[in-house]
């Protein structure tokens, strides 16, 4: 325990540096920014209207609770049209379709945009599904192409230009939710890793270039695991792909797939967090009805579940992935709870109701990301709530756009000291406005 208590802060430096050795600091390429950590590396405005530093909105084609990715000068982001489109009623299925934008970075003008029709059958738009729709995975990208996961119409790359390079079917089958997918992509070496657990029940590593398939990890306890996996560094310097599924998690080798060791927990039903990585600590959240977490340590062999489990609480996130910052994770649950626990313990250190956040159902989606010492946490309906990155709980500030009254499920992008911000109608870039 007092080993995690006094993970040194180099570790994430470390993890930062390795995972995006492409891009720049200015750069947000995956879902949860560098290393998936939902860490800006710049301070953002924490007060924004729509008289009060935007700098521009650019309207999107249709919904999504994806979020946006940045590289260089480009913003990418998805969204669907055709049919689950809230507040359009009937719709047919063949007329699905998703779209990728190019967005530029510093006007808002749309650069290019990708139509991909939906390739069908596709999950109908019933049940859980209606919550976030049909563009809920984030693209992942690199200097030289835009990675894109549209489910069952498959992993699509573009260059940077918006010429298509390849595209790889994961599958057609669906869980026994029916859910749709949401996982996100990662790039590792020449890899790019999809979870396409929804489709196939199985992980894929794909060759970045060619979209060839250079390894497949299947295995039915994939079934219901929705989070994006995430790449752990051991002291020996060897890495290991993790990920989280019901009642486990895993840790496989990157290079080839196969599963090294694995460590059982209580969290069952649906795992739709993103495990969380500080170095060769893992922290896992989810399960039906927030059913708990947990930390493991990374590496070893086998069953590790007695060796390698360094805590277990009842406190968790039900979707969105929390944040750790300086010896604490920070999260905002579904049902409207902010929670603050002790990354070295699991002790919870507070549990608050967010009196400012309004709307029925699930009122909070996205996951919280960091900026100079304050969590942003976009809700679905409520506004993007400012809170301290402490283990002393308080709202600081709630910002909202008068008349976008779509969900905001995407979680934030920060970037060169901006903040981008997706909607069901448009995509916001919040900055210190000039005279």
């Amino acid at each position: 325990m007092s080993r995690l208590a006094s993970v040194a802060l180099a570790h994430v430096v470390a993890a930062i540096l390795l995972t995006t050795a492409a891009a720049s600091a200015a750069d947000w390429p995956r879902f949860r920014g560098p290393g998936g950590l939902g860490i800006g590396e710049s301070a953002v405005p924490l007060e924004w209207s729509d008289e009060k530093n935007l700098l521009w909105k650019t309207p999107l084609p249709g919904p999504g609770s994806s979020s946006p990715v940045i590289h260089g000068d480009d913003v990418f982001v998805t969204c669907y049209s055709g049919y689950g489109v809230p507040g359009e009623r009937g719709g047919e299925p063949a007329k699905l379709a998703r779209h990728l934008l190019c967005i530029d970075r510093q006007t808002g003008a749309e650069k290019w945009r990708r139509d991909v029709p939906g390739d069908l059958p596709e999950d109908a738009y019933e049940g859980f599904l209606t919550e976030h729709g049909y563009a809920s995975s984030t693209p992942v990208v690199d200097a030289d192409a835009v990675y894109a996961f549209f489910g069952k119409s498959g992993v699509i790359a573009f260059d940077r230009a918006g010429k298509e390079l390849w595209r790889v079917g994961v599958g057609k089958e669906s869980s026994n939710r029916r859910w749709g997918s949401a996982a996100s992509l990662i790039r590792h070496g020449d890899l790019v890793i999809v979870n396409a657990a929804e489709e196939s029940q199985s992980i894929r590593g794909l060759d970045h270039r060619t979209g060839r398939e250079v390894w497949k990890a299947e295995a039915a306890a994939l079934e219901l695991a929705y989070g994006t996996p995430a790449i752990a560094r051991l002291a020996d310097g060897r890495e290991e792909l993790v990920v989280a599924v019901p009642s486990e998690v895993w840790g496989l080798d990157p290079a080839t797939g196969k599963i090294r060791w694995y460590a059982s927990h209580s969290l069952t039903g649906n795992i739709s967090p993103s495990v969380i990585v500080d170095g060769d600590v893992i922290y896992v959240f989810g399960g039906f009805r927030s059913a708990g977490s947990l930390a493991v340590r990374a590496g070893g062999s086998g069953d590790v579940t007695k060796s390698h489990v360094l805590w277990t609480s009842k406190a968790s996130s039900y979707v969105a992935t929390p944040l750790l910052h300086e010896g604490h994770l920070y999260w905002i649950d579904d049902r409207g709870q902010a929670f603050c626990s002790n990354a070295a313990t699991g002790e919870q250190v507070y549990r608050s109701r967010v009196a400012e956040i309004t709307g029925g159902g699930r009122p909070v989606y996205a996951s919280p990301v960091l900026s100079d010492g304050r969590l942003i946490v976009a809700t679905r309906w409520g506004g993007t709530l400012i809170l301290p990155a402490k283990p002393d709980y308080g709202v600081l500030g709630c910002n909202k756009f008068a008349g976008d009254e779509s969900d905001f499920s995407g979680t934030p992008a920060i970037a060169d000291s901006r903040l981008y911000l997706r909607s069901g109608r448009f995509l916001y870039c919040v900055g210190e406005s000039r005279p």
